[in-house]
């Protein structure tokens, strides 16, 4: 059995918080209106359809023609996207600073939108430059936690199954990547995480 060599981290909650309601709550005051928008118009699962590689300009025109008088919230959601993702999760910095020292290859599996990514990675390139590659659900238009994500991370990152640590807060993808022999940790926390990768012998 491979001994694991390399780590393939999550995104979004797991290096850095996100959540819709981080840009809404700036735009409607009302707590049961922002609730209410939340779960009935700019809602996570129509947001998915980005992650899996449809652009904002048709998802955003299809939402508004069904809810019409909350069309200018429903614009705001693209250009304004960077406001939905809040700050880097306690820890998780550093840990990727510590791994990457120890010459640990890092990667990244993120479902994310390719045109969405692009605004706003740019903005955490000390981050980002120390991963060897990155895979965007949405330029590829597959997501997780379909296996056929999760094999052309491996092919392209060159790596085994058994080789690869994944770490994602979605228990989903979890049990999608531990299907494929992947070694796969439910993110809690950087504490949490940084202890498992000592006991695999990734850290000391």
């Amino acid at each position: 059995m491979e001994k694991p060599r390399a780590v393939i981290f999550d995104v979004g909650n797991v290096l850095f918080s996100w959540d819709p309601r981080f840009l809404y709550e700036r735009l409607i005051e009302d707590g049961q209106a922002l609730d209410a928008f939340l779960q009935d118009v700019v809602t996570k699962e129509w947001h998915f359809q980005h992650d899996a590689g449809r652009p904002f300009a048709e998802t955003s025109a299809e939402l508004a023609a069904l809810y019409p008088h909350h069309r200018e919230l429903i614009a705001a959601w693209g250009p304004r996207f960077n406001e939905s993702v809040g700050p880097a999760i306690a820890g998780m910095a550093k840990l990727v600073e510590e791994l990457d020292a120890a010459g640990v290859p890092l990667f990244a599996i993120t479902n994310f939108s390719g045109e969405f990514w692009r605004e706003w990675v740019p903005n955490h390139r000390e981050l980002f430059d120390r991963f060897r590659d990155i895979v965007v659900s949405g330029d590829e238009k597959l997501v997780k936690p379909d296996p056929a994500i999760y094999r052309l991370a491996l092919d392209r990152f060159g790596l085994a199954a058994g080789e690869a640590v994944f770490v994602d807060d979605n228990a989903a993808n979890i049990d999608a990547a531990a299907a494929m022999g992947i070694h796969a940790v439910l993110f809690t926390d950087a504490p949490a995480f940084r202890a498992e990768l000592v006991r695999l012998g990734l850290l000391h």
